[in-house]
């Protein structure tokens, strides 16, 4: 599916940019107006909204104060005064000791009265929320902090699996293959994520053209005082019509299982919508967490799965068709000098004969001499030492 046309972009600048320069527009129109009411009034103003939030934020310390100071912060004022006064309040608080060292003396009854009730109307509006955050500015609150569902979901399912199994994934697959001889048309894991997060137990009850095969060697690892906790991954046979099956890894995204059970149960409040939403976030931190993992690189490949075709009775063995076919015409520059590299000659590309059976591609092989690439830096030095063994007989 088309993942630029469902999954969100990060959130930029430019709701600040127009604001600015709304802003300085409506400036210049005042100054062209009346640029002695301008220079009369500004001051004021300035030192209103400054001070507005400055006592908004003295309302909060109190709060914090009288029943939170002891759980929540461990009676540290310093904490309370962190979490109650934001940089941007810090910043308004100089803005009034300026205003008022520059147009101290210039202060007179009726400014004083009126800065007064612009402060009394912006603690009467932030109270009531009419100048509190819009849906949309809270979104973007928790994305760019990373305090969505999703973001935990995905930061735990990297760090607390794939981070683990990925690296092991080759050696995994050269054991199976050493064990029974079968050759597996991709060595990389598909992790399939529906967009509605309905998360099947088997493959097969979701297409039956997507078969279960074998399972890869379990792999073994010492994790939170569990000795030899036992990870394994499942080989699928994709039955394509037109041609030989596929041979592949494959499994859903657990995480996707805890967001679909949240959606259905009531004490949550997590709707569809908002699951739709989690999903396409996990898909985007899980994206942007995997293509910065050195470990994980070219292990991996990520299925967004289109609900709206949930009509196609065969749709998920053609999304993995499309993935694998891909697969196959991609060209890995860096291969392991245990396995050999491949030597050009006569315009084919001759595979490694270690342990897997001898390749050629086809005749109508594009004749390119391609030179290895050399870092430009000494330190630090990256390793993605990974093997395209899965080109089947053409």
């Amino acid at each position: 599916m088309d993942k630029d046309r469902v999954v969100p972009k990060p959130r930029s600048w430019t709701p600040s940019v127009c604001a600015v320069v709304t802003g300085i527009l409506i400036l210049i129109m005042v100054y062209l107006l009346n640029s002695e009411l301008l220079r009369k009034t500004s001051g004021t103003i300035t030192l209103a909204m400054a001070l507005g939030p400055i006592l908004y934020s003295f309302c909060l310390l109190v709060e914090e104060w009288k029943f939170h100071s002891k759980q929540r912060y461990g009676q540290s004022i310093q904490r309370m005064l962190q979490a109650c006064f934001s940089k941007a309040t810090l910043l308004g608080f100089g803005v009034v000791v300026l205003v008022l060292l520059v147009n101290g003396a210039e202060y007179t009854h009726e400014k004083t009265v009126l800065t007064m009730l612009t402060c009394a109307f912006y603690l009467l509006f932030k109270s009531f929320g009419v100048l509190g955050p819009t849906p949309v500015e809270v979104l973007e609150t928790c994305e760019s902090k990373q305090l969505n569902v999703a973001h935990g979901l995905a930061w735990s399912f990297y760090l607390g699996y794939l981070k683990l199994v990925l690296p092991e994934l080759e050696n995994q697959v050269k054991k199976h293959y050493n064990v029974n001889g079968e050759m597996l048309s991709s060595y990389r894991l598909h992790i399939l994520l529906p967009l509605n997060a309905a998360v099947r137990s088997k493959l097969e009850e979701e297409d039956k053209n997507v078969c279960f095969l074998d399972n890869l060697p379990e792999l073994m690892i010492d994790r939170a005082g569990v000795r030899k906790r036992v990870y394994k991954h499942s080989i699928y046979k994709i039955i394509d019509p037109n041609k030989e099956p596929y041979y592949c890894i494959a499994e859903f995204a657990t995480p996707l299982v805890t967001l679909y059970q949240m959606s259905e149960d009531s004490n949550v409040g997590f709707g569809e919508k908002d699951r739709r939403q989690q999903v396409l976030l996990f898909y985007r931190t899980l994206s942007q967490i995997l293509e910065s993992s050195l470990e994980c690189r070219n292990c991996y490949r990520l299925i967004l799965l289109d609900d709206e075709q949930a009509d196609d009775p065969h749709y998920l063995s053609k999304e993995l068709i499309k993935h694998l076919q891909q697969e196959d015409r991609e060209i890995l520059m860096d291969l392991p000098q245990e396995l050999g590299r491949p030597v050009l000659e006569h315009g084919v590309f001759e595979a490694p004969v270690q342990n897997y059976q001898q390749e050629e591609l086809s005749s109508t092989s594009y004749n390119l001499m391609i030179s290895q690439p050399q870092s430009l830096r000494s330190e630090p030095v990256e390793n993605t030492d990974y093997t395209n063994f899965h080109n089947r007989q053409r």
